[in-house]
């Protein structure tokens, strides 16, 4: 009677954890409708956790090998339990010293919970609940392992499996109680948020980071209320484990701005729910005043809501959050979401973005300049127009780094080479917009896409293989959300075309040698384009000394100039680009290396000693120049 009752103990746990998560999914319901590819999902489900949530996990070699002994040990040594209510297995002896070798291992990887939040608990993990489940996992396993051993060695009489069993259930039970407001509802809806992934081509090898084109003729636009968000990422926002990974990423957090991606997710998952007192974590850093109380599915943003508009202006979009978040949460996109709402329904942008948003409306640049005026950096060059030729092997575009004084001579060294190399080019001129990234950004969907038609109506008057651009903004734009509007091109960034005139002979730079160089990679290059080599290989091709920051490729620190972050103006306690500048400093190098005008702009607003700033072009330039 002992084996059948211990495996009874799963089926009751299975029983309240699944009462639970009914409760939850009742909850997620409430959210807008999403297409989800069921039959997909569930065959992906194995590798999308096993491979892809694993290598995020990785990056934190304790966090990983805890992970895997607890979560193996434990799923293994209850499955196995619940299996021994078969009487040929129930009744081994073998069978039973199987399922105590299953719990032991559950028993060190609770040991291994328990390491890493006592005696002292690291700032970034969260407390409350997450507090008692060590010991939950603990008197679970504890309890198992000896009603399992004294199964096993024939022993067990009521008198001593009694105590087992009752140690086992305390912690079981416990463990499935919190499915519903614990951090054991992470195990739950993690692996139905893997299955149904609003962003499924994050699975499949590529970068899935384009918006997604929000219906200007929806009864409401953007989101105001929980509610407002599909159903699929209000499960995503459950499956947090505010394991902290987000806010020690995010550029906002590290710079005192209001902003904790982190505690926004939990926001989120509070505002939907009702549930004040669930979050235990680190706070938004120098807080903006906010209601005190708010009920369940209430407007979220604003001073007398929840979450304060300075935390929703405060993101960089730089994806940092997602990059690291092992559950693949895409807070990004919540923010957006948000954003759009305050600015296209309430009319509230942050109030210096209104100008620029303005003139990209009236007059198709954001600064309010003739787009005849975006070539005037090439003053000498005479940069042919595609309107005269009307086709060209490649069309260079501009962006509008060209207005910027400081950037124009990267473009004229980009041009210089292109013209070394013999590439037949030719730029659009006066017909050049802004792409609309800055108001897609800030929420003003409707202004890009007016934009976006625009230039793709433009662009596909002209016959030509490929753009190049030197901007990793325009590039993304062009490149991935130009398409629903009829925009198919191949985009190429500068530095993958440099890096093939060179391969292939077209140019012959000499080396810069005894140069140090740290490369900053662009956000919007590396994290949603997957571009991290090509600026790499270029300065290795001219001798520099490569200098790695600590945080590098897709995982580097964002620049603080994106999503909109220049105009939005959110005060903090330091710089985003003063504590990027710091840890290009760290590297000893000479020259900072960008690919992107707004690092350029960002990073050259540094003041005091510091390395130079230079791109890519400029340098593969200067290389050009020197002897080989």
């Amino acid at each position: 009677m002992g084996a059948y009752a211990f495996s009874a103990l799963i089926f009751a746990m299975v029983a309240l954890a699944g009462w639970q998560i009914s409760r939850r999914v009742a909850w997620w319901r409430l959210g807008a409708p999403a297409e989800v590819a069921w039959g997909r999902g569930l065959l992906a489900l194995p590798r999308r956790y096993l491979v892809d949530v694993h290598h995020v996990v990785a990056r934190d070699p304790y966090a990983s090998r805890m992970h895997a002994v607890v979560a193996g040990g434990l799923v293994a040594a209850s499955i196995l339990t619940a299996l021994a209510v078969l009487p040929p297995l129930g009744g081994s002896r073998l069978y039973w010293a199987i399922v105590a070798l299953a719990f032991s291992v559950t028993v060190i990887g609770s040991l291994l919970v328990g390491a890493r939040r006592y005696p002292r608990k690291p700032a970034k993990l969260s407390a409350g609940r997450f507090q008692i489940l060590p010991f939950l996992l603990l008197a679970y396993a504890v309890g198992g392992l000896i009603s399992a051993a004294l199964l096993a060695w024939g022993g067990a009489s009521a008198a001593t499996l009694l105590p087992a069993l009752a140690l086992a259930a305390a912690g079981g039970l416990g463990l499935a109680y919190e499915v519903r407001r614990g951090p054991m509802r992470h195990a739950f809806a993690g692996a139905l948020h893997l299955v149904a992934h609003p962003r499924p081509g994050r699975f499949e090898g590529r970068p899935d980071t384009a918006l997604a084109p929000l219906d200007l003729d929806a009864p409401k636009l953007g989101a105001e209320t929980p509610a407002d968000l599909a159903w699929n990422r209000l499960l995503s926002y459950d499956s947090c484990i505010q394991c902290g990974r987000c806010e020690t990423a995010c550029p906002a957090f590290a710079a005192g701005q209001p902003l904790n991606p982190k505690r926004l997710i939990q926001d989120l998952v509070a505002g939907l729910t009702g549930d004040e007192a669930s979050y235990a974590g680190s706070p938004y850093p120098n807080a903006r005043p906010v209601a005190d109380d708010t009920p369940p599915l209430a407007r979220l943003i604003g001073e007398d809501a929840r979450i304060h508009p300075d935390t929703l202006w405060a993101c960089t979009t730089c994806r940092a959050c997602v990059e690291e978040c092992p559950m693949m949460i895409e807070h990004v996109d919540a923010i957006v979401s948000l954003r759009r709402h305050q600015t296209m329904e309430l009319g509230l942008p942050p109030e210096k973005a209104a100008e620029p948003l303005a003139e990209l409306r009236g007059a198709g640049e954001a600064g309010g300049r003739a787009l005849s005026a975006r070539t005037d950096f090439a003053a000498g060059l005479d940069l042919p127009l595609i309107s005269v030729r009307g086709e060209a092997d490649v069309l260079l575009w501009l962006g509008d780094g060209a207005y910027d004084l400081r950037y124009g001579r990267t473009l004229r060294a980009l041009v210089r080479l292109m013209r070394d190399a013999g590439v037949d080019f030719a730029v659009l001129g006066a017909e050049e917009r802004d792409t609309g990234d800055l108001a897609r950004r800030l929420g003003d969907e409707a202004s890009f896409q007016d934009l976006a038609r625009k230039n793709v109506e433009t662009l596909n008057r002209y016959r030509f293989n490929r753009i190049i651009t030197a901007d990793p903004h325009a590039l993304h734009a062009l490149r991935n959300e130009y398409r629903p509007f009829g925009g198919d091109w191949t985009v190429v960034h500068h530095t993958v075309f440099l890096l093939e005139l060179v391969e292939a002979g077209k140019l012959a730079p000499g080396r810069l040698a005894g140069l140090s160089v740290t490369y900053h990679d662009p956000c919007y290059l590396g994290r949603y384009n997957g571009e991290t080599e090509a600026p790499r290989a270029l300065l290795d091709l001219i001798g520099v000394e490569r200098r790695e920051m600590a945080r590098s490729g897709k995982r580097a620190m964002c620049c603080g100039g994106g999503g909109g972050a220049p105009v939005s103006d959110v005060a903090g306690e330091r710089r985003i680009p003063d504590i990027r500048m710091g840890q290009a400093m760290e590297t000893g190098a000479q020259v900072v290396a960008v690919a992107c005008p707004t690092c350029t702009a960002m990073l050259e607003g540094v003041t005091g000693v510091r390395p130079e700033v230079k791109d890519v072009a400029e340098l593969v330039l200067a290389a050009m120049e020197t002897p080989r």
